[in-house]
């Protein structure tokens, strides 16, 4: 914890609020190990910020209604953007991690200078004429690769081909605080994990990645290297990945699979299963592949496994279907209570990377 005394308590009321949402103070109370008096005070300072709001009642258990207090959503924002090969998606999130603005747009990635340009232009354009930008904390770019974000790099990056990029350039162009996340870890962020705790993170986009969290932290291995569940081995043998290798999880369950390389929007593809036979049967397959994943990084990790992505979007119709092709490789578990939908269906890792600025916001009080 960055702070100290007093200042940490308040830090850590409010990093309650960021994780876990609205609250009242005998909650605080309880969960920070904390007196009422100590609660009441720092709540009252907070809220004499501006950081801090009622927000009316909670329902009644029997006695006096506890009042509702929370994170005021517009005392600061962030931006977040999910830079891949061939798309660019773009959010402005308030406080609470609510999606103000989105944008998703085709444009095919180029380390050329005029690529930063025109995006420091969309973000200039997303954030309008409305919001303030004194009031936005900086903006969270998640990219497909290793990142080394002590120097700046993007140490290495198959779906961009790129190899130790510095990543300075951007910081320059775009004259604002900038931090860098894999879109993996960055969709896992978005999960608050330290309300999720123990948990992995498969994020099922044109190419398939993970993430690790471990009592509420993530973990990137060694070499931040971890959660690269795409190129693990699913079939010895099979079909050539990307990366090179053959019979990587990324060429069966990434879902570039359903959408041939990017030649259908997997919009489409998803209204084509159930009235299309070719349709249906390469579903199908995707699942049963799916499912073996599954059963692989259940036995590796024993956590929650929340599925993301593109894909992850549309599995909350199909968790019936999924579910019984993952009892056939999985005996241990008598139940999927473990198997979780994500929360943000779409632009998660846009999302994740920009509430890393929240986290510092006791700088901004």
């Amino acid at each position: 914890m960055p702070y100290s005394g007093k200042r940490a308590t308040k830090y850590n009321i409010l990093n309650y609020m960021l994780n876990y949402g609205d609250t009242s103070k005998v909650e605080l109370a309880k969960q920070l190990n904390l007196s009422m008096p100590t609660v009441l005070s720092n709540v009252n300072e907070l809220m004499e910020t501006g950081i801090v709001t009622e927000k009316g009642e909670m329902e009644s258990t029997g006695g006096r209604k506890a009042v509702l207090i929370g994170l005021k959503k517009d005392y600061r924002y962030a931006l977040g953007v999910d830079i891949t090969a061939n798309h660019l998606g773009i959010v402005l999130i308030d406080l609470c991690g609510e999606i103000l603005k989105q944008e998703r747009i085709r444009m095919r990635f180029d380390a050329d200078i005029s690529y930063y340009t025109l995006l420091a232009e969309k973000l200039k354009k997303i954030c309008g004429l409305q919001i303030n930008p004194d009031k936005i904390l900086g903006v969270g770019i998640s990219l497909p690769g290793i990142i080394s974000q002590k120097e700046k790099i993007l140490v290495k990056s198959h779906a961009l081909h790129l190899e130790n990029y510095s990543l300075k350039m951007i910081d320059q162009i775009l004259v604002m605080p900038v931090y860098y996340e894999n879109d993996a870890n960055a969709a896992m962020l978005a999960e608050n994990p330290q309300k999720m705790r123990n948990s992995i993170y498969l994020s099922l986009n044109n190419t398939l990645g993970g993430a690790v969290c471990i009592d509420g932290v993530l973990f990137t291995g060694q070499n931040r290297k971890a959660g690269e569940f795409g190129h693990m081995i699913l079939v010895p043998g099979g079909k050539k990945c990307y990366c090179g290798k053959s019979g990587c999880a990324d060429a069966y369950c990434a879902a570039s699979v359903l959408t041939q390389d990017g030649k259908e929007k997997l919009e489409d593809f998803m209204k084509r299963i159930h009235m299309d036979a070719e349709a249906n049967q390469v579903w199908e397959e995707y699942l049963e592949n799916l499912a073996i994943l599954i059963s692989n990084l259940r036995m590796t990790f024993d956590t929650d496994i929340i599925l993301g992505g593109d894909v992850g979007g549309y599995l909350p119709n199909y968790m019936v279907d999924l579910g019984k092709k993952i009892f056939k490789y999985n005996l241990f578990d008598d139940d999927l209570s473990y198997l979780k939908n994500c929360s943000y269906q779409k632009e998660a890792s846009a999302v994740g990377v920009a509430k890393q600025f929240f986290g510092k916001i006791m700088e901004t009080i």
